[in-house]
């Protein structure tokens, strides 16, 4: 007798709304991969390659996580060599 795999019955999170977001608003580059994995998430899944959707899935949101982390850190190095700015400014005058 044969015995079957269950398999899940929804796919993963695709995070597309995630990665679409760090896009915009922190970096660009590293966005659009994340919106290329999260896009391949329900194609995988429909075809049947549930690893492959789940692998996609976690790849998606790590790079989600990875462009708001430098957007984050962008704008924090920014904020200081502004305030730093305005510092040296008030000194020299």
């Amino acid at each position: 007798m044969e015995q079957q795999i269950q398999q899940p019955q929804t796919p993963p999170p695709n995070y597309l709304v995630f990665a679409i977001l760090t896009t915009i608003f922190c970096c660009q580059i590293l966005g659009i991969v994340s919106i290329v994995y999260a896009a391949q998430v329900n194609s995988k899944w429909t075809a049947g390659d549930i690893q492959g959707a789940m692998d996609a899935s976690k790849n998606a949101k790590l790079w989600a996580w990875i462009a708001f982390g430098s957007g984050l850190l962008i704008a924090v190095v920014v904020g200081l060599l502004s305030i730093f700015g305005v510092l040296a400014g008030l000194a020299l005058g």
